[in-house]
């Protein structure tokens, strides 16, 4: 099965600069926050929006847009931060199995698939479990939890 990945589209890049400006000044955009990730070739810091979900009292972060940069970053740096104005939240991060999205995704599709409906697909917050399960994997999703003192 070949990874899913949905490339940003002109809309979507000016889209984040927005957030990512008004988030870096303090606004958070219906909780919005900037991941800061270091770049698992460069070491290089990369930045983008992201939204925080909580379920059932953990943190997590979804992918809507599938394999993304960020994604593979996390993936091999495992720990990140989180930014809003100048509040740091340093934080470990943890791949959560496929098997156990299901209730993740649909809290992400209930709170955020106003925002990123066009790299959903057919995906609703009405959808089947059985189709939430089927799509899984091209989701990728992280547990985050503290990993120290938020800073700022």
């Amino acid at each position: 099965m070949a990874e899913r990945y949905v490339a940003p589209d002109r809309a979507t890049r000016v889209f984040n600069w927005f957030v990512v400006r008004l988030t870096r000044l303090g606004v958070s955009v219906a909780g919005s926050r900037e991941l800061a990730v270091p770049g698992r070739k460069t070491g290089r810091i990369q930045r983008v929006p992201v939204n925080p979900l909580k379920v059932g009292g953990r943190r997590y972060l979804v992918a809507p847009r599938g394999q993304t940069q960020w994604v593979k970053n996390l993936r091999v740096a495992g720990r990140a931060e989180l930014r809003v104005g100048k509040r740091t939240e340093v934080f470990t991060a943890s791949e959560v199995a496929d098997e156990d999205k299901l209730p993740v995704l649909r809290e992400y599709l209930r709170r955020w698939a106003w925002e990123v409906k066009g790299f959903l697909g057919d995906l609703t917050k009405d959808a089947p479990d059985e189709r939430l399960r089927s799509a899984a994997p091209g989701f990728p999703v992280f547990r985050i939890d503290p990993a120290g003192r938020p800073r700022g």
